[in-house]
Formats: C-alpha cells, structure tokens, sequence
C-alpha cells in the first residue's frame, strides 16, 4: 500500500507539504488497521507534586498524552513539596515533580533519580513590598522592617542570595516563616512590609497593587536558583526501564504543543492555580523558554542548566542551594558534589534525542 502512494504522489507534479502529510497520516492509519485488537493495559503509577507553575506537565495531562504513551499516573498535587519526601520515603510515589524538596530528599538519603528540568521557576520569583514601601530594589534590603520567606523554600534561597549580594547579613534580617499565600493579608495588616515569593505569587500581588522591585535574576546567579525538576524512585526506574524516555518524549510533545498554541499553556496554568488569564499570562511569559530550557540545552555542556557538567549546570544550582539552606539553618549540612552528581542522569533525555534523530 505504501509502494502505491508513493508511486501516486510522484506522478503529482509540485505537491505541496499539506499533501506529504495526508500520505503519512494514511499510511499510519493503514498500518494501525493491523495492530493487535487488545494493547497492552497502560502501565499505573503515582506521580506526586506540589501546586506550582509547571505549565508543561498541566498540558501534557490536559492533552492526554500519557494515556497515548501508555502509561496512566494517578496524580496527586500537594500545597508544598513536603509530602513528596514521606511519599518517596515510603515508596507510595514513583515519579515526582518538585523543587528544592529534592535537596531535602538527597540529605535525608532518600532514593532519587532527577531526570530533568521541568521549569526554571527561579525566572518568576521576585521581591515583592508593599504599596507604601521605601524600598526601591534589592540593595535596600536593609530597610525593611519584617520579610516573609518561608524556611526550606525557594524564597528562603532567594532572600539569602539577595542578602549576600547586597552585603547585608542575613542573621540580621527580620524573616518571617509565612507562605506567599498570605503575603496579601499581611502586607495590609502590616505585619510585612517584604516578602520572596516563586510564581505566581509575585505577578497575583503585582495584580493587586503591590511592587515587585527586583527580580531573581537580578540577585542571584546564573538563571537563578529555583530548580523545578522532575525524576523517580531508582527501583521504580529499574523496574520499568523504558519510562523515563517515555516521560522525556510527553514533555517534548507537550513543548511541542505550546509552540504552536501558548494559549494552552496560558489556560492551564489559569486553571489549575485559579489565576486571571493576564496573570497567568505573565507567568507563562516569565517562566518558559527561553528562561526554562530545551531538551538539547539540559545535555549540552557549559549551560546554566547542564545535566552533563559535574560542578555546573542542575549541579551547580543544587549545591548552592543547599548551601544557602545550611547557612539558613534549613537543612543540617549542605549536600556533597558526590551526592548531588549520584542523583543526575542525564540518559534518558540523550536516549530520547537519539531516538529522535533516527
């Protein structure tokens, strides 16, 4: 049948792309005629998350694309990265998808296996004040009176980069333990008048009214240091071997979707995080590509997000905050190198672009 079309198409003469398409298309259709009746039963999994904006992963189940790469994940969306530790712990979650939980994962001994980047939410984190704040950026720091940012968080990363580069200490810092969420109610009572907080925290006060004076990018270095990141038990992996290239190829399939229509990504975002479609917007505008990278990016060597470098890249970025979260008080050390590079496995993403080549 293929032998057919083929002889078909060339006796068209200038056929256009629309057309190759249409033959491909049949062929495929053809040859799905003879697949076997009954497929494989899709494989079932848990996947854990916190609430966040990982706008990818929110398309690729809005699309179904696990259902068509066979796989089924019963999710579960957390307020904060917190449960995914026990869950790991326990083995009652296989796949998660997270922030720094991961360095509290690693310095708890907690087996994980970090595929790769799901978005660099460090793009959308700033310092927001209040209406009637003196503080004009970063530098003034100093100035404020009470800042929230909450501990083990990226916030808390933010604010002790932000204080090492306005040289200020962070000891001497009034911080208080306070979720982003309720930033709005404690600026009004006063109780804040600072606050660090990932997205979309900042751009649903900067709706409100509030100011974000400085962005992460303007305190913290490289593309920032708030890793969103996703990876698995190492036995669920050894088990199901062939499943971290199938979640690498939904998520390129998912990028590939957003390329045509960011609106997806816009509306997913608006709905699972309740958000305005300008907030959202700007989120979305904030934290995908070029701030959140491609997969060719996360195995090349020498960028900010390189899986590949041993002290650079997702390596360089989780040691340093785990640093910060040692210095903070967070975390008890600060991770190894050896710790850190054990937990990165760059093969599935380099399995998948091979595959693709082919």
């Amino acid at each position: 049948m293929k032998q057919k079309m083929n002889d078909f198409k060339h006796r068209i003469p200038g056929r256009s792309r629309w057309l190759d398409r249409f033959f491909q298309a049949a062929v495929l259709l053809a040859g799905a005629a003879v697949l076997p009746a009954h497929a494989a039963e899709p494989l079932k999994f848990t996947w854990g998350a916190p609430t966040a904006d990982y706008y990818a992963l929110y398309v690729a189940i809005d699309q179904g694309l696990f259902k068509e790469a066979g796989l089924d994940p019963e999710f579960h969306f957390f307020p904060t990265g917190a449960p995914l530790l026990a869950g790991l712990k326990s083995g009652s979650i296989d796949v998660v998808t997270t922030g720094l939980a991961t360095v509290f994962a690693l310095g708890q001994g907690i087996p994980l296996t970090l595929i790769g980047w799901e978005t660099n939410t460090a793009a959308g984190e700033g310092l927001v004040v209040s209406k009637d704040s003196p503080i004009r950026d970063y530098r003034d720091i100093a100035q404020a009176k009470a800042i929230g940012a909450p501990a083990g968080t990226c916030a808390q990363v933010a604010l002790g980069l932000l204080a090492r580069k306005a040289g200020v200490d962070y000891k001497s810092l009034n911080v208080v333990n306070i979720a982003p969420p309720l930033y709005a109610n404690s600026f009004r009572s006063k109780a804040l008048d600072a606050g660090l907080g990932w997205a979309p925290y900042p751009q649903v006060l900067q709706e409100q009214g509030y100011k974000v004076v400085s962005w992460d990018a303007d305190y913290a270095p490289g593309e920032g240091v708030c890793p969103s990141l996703y990876g698995a038990r190492p036995e669920f992996l050894k088990t199901h071997p062939d499943v971290g290239v199938r979640l690498v190829r939904i998520r390129a399939r998912a990028l590939a979707l957003i390329e045509q229509n960011p609106q997806l990504a816009i509306d997913a975002l608006a709905k699972r995080l309740s958000l305005s479609q300008p907030v959202a917007k700007e989120v979305y505008a904030r934290v995908s590509h070029p701030s959140t990278p491609t997969l060719e990016q996360e195995v090349a060597p020498g960028t900010p997000w390189s899986l590949v470098d041993g002290q650079g890249g997702l390596a360089k970025t989780l040691y340093i905050a785990s640093e910060i979260l040692h210095e903070t008080g967070s975390i008890p050390a600060a991770l190894s190198w050896e710790q850190i590079q054990a937990a990165i496995d760059p093969s599935y993403i380099q399995r998948y672009l091979k595959e693709a080549k082919q």
